[in-house]
């Protein structure tokens, strides 16, 4: 069965840090281009980070520049989104989802044929 699992969502304080990681079944990543997507109640669905499958390059919104990190491991077939310095504007469901490309090239939704099912990302005081 093939499937991606996000897990590390929760509550966090305003400036807090949070890890989540996306761990796939029933394929490898390693040709695959990850991206991390979160949506808001009410708003569109919007990609925040993106890594490619050949060379590791990484893409960022420009409201998570400095501040997300992503990575892969292909042997432990998971790719990691380190998020610090949170604000309450990162409140979201996050989605992991893969695109069989080199390279990040869409923020588009559709063309990621693999989709998690989010893991909750809080950030109150």
């Amino acid at each position: 069965q093939v499937q991606l699992v996000e897990s590390g969502g929760g509550l966090v304080q305003p400036g807090g840090s949070l890890r989540l990681s996306c761990a796939a079944s029933g394929f490898t990543l390693d040709v695959y281009a990850i991206g991390w997507f979160r949506q808001a109640p009410g708003k569109e669905r919007e990609g925040v980070a993106c890594i490619s499958s050949n060379n590791g390059s990484t893409l960022y919104h420009d409201s998570v520049v400095g501040r997300f990190t992503i990575s892969r491991d292909n042997a432990k077939n998971t790719v990691v989104l380190q998020m610090s310095g949170l604000k309450p504007e990162d409140t979201a469901l996050y989605y992991c989802a893969a695109e069989l490309a080199l390279q990040c090239n869409t923020w588009s939704p559709g063309e990621y044929g693999y989709w998690g099912q989010g893991t909750q990302v809080t950030v109150s005081s």
